[in-house]
């Protein structure tokens, strides 16, 4: 990224569109695993339901902006990918975070009691292994960011396919398998606000190597892999810090180049019978 890059309106929309979405994205789920007076805690149905929810909403409203990633753990593996570069995956995690605080500490101050912050907090439960929390963590972040990856590459083709609802589905299918074990955190920022507040710390770096891990994990499977441009040559451009563009154009693989080649001789059928 250049200077002038840098300086740019649309570099700061976009890191203020990133802080707005993590600061209603945390606010819905905070808000959601809060229980009602006397009552008994709401469990992983209902923050899943509002992570997915305002997760789709927020992909209509900052998709176009900054992507709406609203998750360090989906910026760093942009960044892993090379489909980011360091200095503006940097200012989306500082934003991220920064709106995560903001989201935990108005809650905080709008919760009746004091005591019910609790149920913000990401924590390993008594009964679960710290690794078993960590692997959950990775797992269920894993499946979110390859659904990310897989919904952007739809896009790029101009797939009409709703893909902010597979990633909606997508985060609370994650929520709903980790709930039980970590939290279902798959945030660092969502996990990181509360514990700022409350000044809880302990195991939260569970919530931080898990997310990364497994995101980085999806991203790199899937685009060195899984994608219809991934390539052994592909992967070794990323390792190596080449043009990974270059790299995708000359290794088209012959089943498209056919493919596009037998769309073009269709084409040129249907002007062919259209002119006479």
């Amino acid at each position: 990224m250049t200077l002038r890059e840098l300086r740019s309106r649309e570099f700061w929309r976009a890191v203020l569109a990133e802080l707005m979405g993590s600061l209603v994205f945390v606010s819905a789920v905070l808000g959601a695993s809060v229980p009602g007076p006397g009552g008994p805690s709401t469990g992983p149905l209902y923050p899943a339901l509002a992570a997915g929810m305002v997760a789709v909403a927020l992909g209509h409203c900052f998709g176009e902006i900054s992507g709406a990633q609203v998750n360090p753990a989906v910026t760093l593996s942009l960044l892993a990918t090379r489909r980011m570069d360091m200095l503006k995956a940097l200012a989306y995690v500082v934003a991220q975070c920064l709106g995560a605080i903001m989201a935990a500490s108005a809650l905080y101050l709008a919760l009746p009691l004091r005591t019910t912050a609790d149920c913000f907090i990401s924590m390993v439960p008594l009964e679960v292994n710290v690794v078993q929390a960590l692997g959950m963590e990775a797992l269920s972040t894993f499946q979110l960011v390859f659904t990310v990856f897989s919904v952007e590459d739809q896009r790029r083709r101009e797939n009409p396919e709703p893909g902010n609802l597979a990633i909606g589905f997508s985060i609370s299918a994650g929520v709903l398998t980790a709930g039980q074990y970590s939290g279902g955190s798959m945030n660092p920022a969502r996990s990181l606000g509360p514990a700022i507040i409350t000044g809880f710390w302990e195991n939260h770096w569970v919530y931080w190597i898990g997310p990364v891990l497994g995101a980085v994990l999806a991203g790199m499977s899937h685009d060195f892999f899984f994608a219809p441009s991934a390539s052994r040559q592909k992967l070794v451009a990323c390792l190596t810090c080449k043009d990974i563009e270059m790299v995708e154009t000359a290794s088209v693989s012959r089943s498209s180049l056919s493919t596009v080649t037998q769309t073009a001789m269709r084409a040129k059928q249907v002007n062919k019978q259209e002119q006479n």
